[in-house]
């Protein structure tokens, strides 16, 4: 009955003015009431401070500077063995394994399609058909920075609107179609392993959606699907990252989805439905890599 009602409150409240309101909290420098705030948060969700690397709760001027805090160096060592991808991000593994033709499984009794989750780009879900997929979900008490797999140069974005729905295992399990009706952002990088997808997902009062070589990328909320283009490697202003590297991150806690084309690799074994998962270790193994003089489709 109480699962019942939070998923019915999922479609009556007013999910965009709530994630306003709380993108503009979060945002202001209230001192000791930003101070109280972020303890209280720190105590309920038994966040770890000893690995950030700044632990002082009184030192954020901003709910938002406390959110998105780097971690110390060595906090997340980047596994090492050059075949290997490492997680992108702290949190739990929602879903993992293969896209069935072009659907993925969401939760029991629910799946979508490629075509939906990458905005209509026919060209681009046809490289994933028969792919893989992991599904990231971060939880508030989670490091929220985002990091990249392997390494890659970014080939586009996409910023995609949508709903606001939450990304949480009790939604998943309920809302139908939920990360292709989300708002998201869906980043495309040419690695060693061919084409990957890299999907950052909105949600509920994630008051922001950043990427280190845009910057905030939403808001504002503006409705239309808007793509940017990027310089391919080797070429002036392309933008390529090592594995490890800091890619973007959540205002407010959600989801990443990974995409890998067909026979490129197989997750670690050690990876299932639920699995707590840190950003640095191992995420899959190589199988193959693409003919270096194949182009893959934009």
């Amino acid at each position: 009955m109480l699962d019942s009602l939070k998923i019915k409150l999922q479609y009556w409240l007013p999910k965009l003015a709530l994630t306003r309101l709380a993108g503009w909290g979060a945002e202001k420098e209230a001192g000791w009431l930003t101070q109280q705030v972020v303890k209280l948060f720190a105590r309920y969700y038994r966040v770890d401070m000893q690995e950030a690397q700044n632990p002082d709760l009184n030192s954020y001027a901003t709910f938002n500077d406390f959110f998105v805090r780097p971690l110390r160096e060595g906090a997340r060592p980047i596994v090492a063995e050059p075949d290997v991808l490492t997680l992108p991000a702290d949190g739990a593994i929602s879903q993992l394994g293969p896209i069935l033709d072009d659907q993925i499984f969401q939760a029991k009794g629910h799946h979508y399609g490629l075509e939906a989750l990458l905005a209509g780009n026919y060209l681009l879900a046809e490289s994933f058909r028969n792919g893989l997929f992991a599904t990231t979900y971060l939880a508030p008490r989670d490091y929220h920075r985002v990091h990249m797999p392997c390494d890659g140069t970014l080939r586009e974005m996409i910023y995609v609107p949508g709903d606001l729905f939450s990304v949480n295992p009790l939604t998943a399990a309920n809302v139908p179609n939920l990360f292709a009706r989300n708002e998201r952002v869906i980043c495309v990088f040419d690695t060693v392993v061919g084409p990957m997808v890299q999907i950052l997902v909105g949600a509920t009062i994630v008051g922001s959606i950043e990427t280190v070589w845009a910057g905030t990328v939403t808001p504002p909320r503006e409705g239309i699907i808007k793509r940017w283009a990027y310089p391919a490697e080797g070429m002036e202003g392309a933008i390529s990252l090592v594995k490890g590297d800091e890619m973007g991150r959540f205002k407010l806690g959600s989801t990443v989805i990974n995409l890998f084309t067909a026979g490129s690799v197989e997750f670690a074994p050690h990876l299932n439905n639920g699995t707590v998962t840190r950003m640095g270790q191992a995420f899959a193994q190589i199988v193959s890599m693409p003919d270096a003089n194949i182009t893959s489709p934009s």
